[in-house]
């Protein structure tokens, strides 16, 4: 079984900054996708920022510039760094890794989440 643990989340105002962490555990024998999403209230969960195992990354265009997403392997741990903070980026945020379990299945895996809230 694999856990993942999100913590940074909280309230800041406009055009602060934040740092989400994700930590992975459990039965895994190798990480690839680790991913970020949010979810705002009535609205569906839609992805944020993912980085692969070779450090590819893709970001949704509205925080494109302003998050940055990076992963530390050993520690089977995904940061996000979110700068210059808007209101339109409050929502909980998600952490979901996948993988390999060490049976060789594949995995996915979802944080609790952790509340942002930006204020004006």
């Amino acid at each position: 079984q694999v856990q993942t643990v999100e913590s940074g989340g909280g309230s800041v105002q406009a055009g602060g900054s934040l740092r989400l962490s994700c930590a992975a555990s459990g039965n895994i024998f190798s990480i690839n996708s680790m991913a970020w999403y949010r979810q705002a209230p009535g609205k569906q969960r839609e992805l944020v920022a993912a980085i692969t195992s070779a450090g590819t990354t893709n970001y949704a265009d509205s925080v494109k510039g302003r998050f940055t997403i990076s992963r530390v392997n050993a520690k089977k741990t995904v940061y996000l760094e979110m700068n210059s903070l808007k209101p339109e980026d409050t929502a909980v945020y998600y952490c979901n890794v996948g993988g390999l379990d060490s049976s060789l299945r594949s995995f996915g895996s979802w944080g609790q989440g952790t509340q942002v809230t930006v204020s004006t």
